[in-house]
């Protein structure tokens, strides 16, 4: 069974985070906290890795995973275009449970799936995860959970769904049971486009359609 380390126990927080990034770096899959429910992450620029997190859940690459960012500057590395909107949610929202999708940089080596040449972006407040990124680098993070089960919100559930196809369990304590919002910003690239709720979850619609203004969502 693969470990599951407490990340309030010094010692354990680092031996756990020192094999992560070795798991990471070696394209094995693994799960993490999160501000919203526990993800189970993979190098976003490891085809095989991705893949393997897509066979983990049970999904078809017509679902491709988001990815996680360390910070707000990596958002211009990897998205082609990012509009003016975009940048006042980033602003009020991140790190934090807002996915954003956007254009992906022509120039990325990477395979997430079918994603039609974008990219959902999100900056997790959490600290854990937060320093792994910072250290790996992108992440392709799903919840961490079968697909059509509940996301998990301990390590324990992770671990009874994903089990050894996971390398490594970080446990940070019981974590949030709502998902983060999406929402698809691509609309708002083209002339009278709008932005999309994809998903209602942790960051209130209502909020987002008063920052972005009304006229600008769909």
């Amino acid at each position: 069974m693969a470990p599951i380390y407490d990340c309030s126990v010094d010692a354990e927080l680092l031996t756990g985070m020192r094999l992560a990034r070795t798991a990471i770096g070696r394209g094995d899959l693994v799960v993490i906290p999160t501000d919203t429910v526990y993800g189970v992450a993979a190098d976003a620029f490891n085809p095989r890795a991705v893949q393997k997190l897509i066979e983990a859940k049970g999904r078809t690459r017509q679902a491709p995973p988001p990815v996680l960012i360390p910070g707000i500057p990596t958002l211009d590395a990897l998205a082609q275009e990012v509009p003016g909107e975009v940048r006042m949610l980033v602003a009020r929202y991140w790190p934090g449970g807002l996915t954003i999708i956007l254009p992906a940089q022509s120039s990325l080596v990477w395979d997430l799936g079918e994603t039609r040449g974008t990219v959902a972006l999100r900056m997790p407040a959490n600290r854990i995860a937060l320093e792994l990124l910072s250290e790996t680098g992108p992440l392709a993070v799903s919840s961490a959970n079968s697909t059509g089960k509940p996301a998990a919100t301990t390590t324990a559930e992770a671990e009874g769904m994903l089990g050894d196809s996971v390398s490594v369990y970080l446990d940070d304590g019981p974590g949030g049971t709502v998902a983060s919002t999406i929402v698809d910003a691509t609309g708002l690239l083209v002339p009278e486009g709008k932005l999309r709720i994809v998903r209602e979850g942790a960051i209130p619609v209502d909020e987002i359609r008063e920052l972005v203004g009304a006229d600008r969502c769909a």
